[in-house]
């Protein structure tokens, strides 16, 4: 990972990054790919649980809401857009 990429579950609500990749290659990250987790794509950080797991982000039109242990496997530059 370079200087300027960081994991998803590391930025605060309100954040806006592009998704450089997907971490591994088994069932959880073919997910995250179906889910529309590809290169490229803009994701925000739209709000997290008050204990600060599951957290909401909305990337291709929808939201969804990410464990930390999900959100850790997609690496993201962030406020940059493709």
């Amino acid at each position: 990972m370079s200087h300027q990429e960081t994991t998803l579950d590391c930025l605060p609500p309100g954040a806006v990054a592009s998704v450089v990749r997907v971490e591994g290659e088994d069932q959880i990250a073919r997910r995250l790919g179906d889910l529309g987790f590809w290169a490229g794509t803009l994701v925000e950080v739209v709000r997290r649980a008050p204990l600060g797991d599951p957290t909401q982000y909305g990337l291709r039109g929808y939201r969804l809401a990410l464990r930390r242990v999900e959100a850790r496997r997609v690496v993201v530059r962030p406020g940059q857009v493709p």
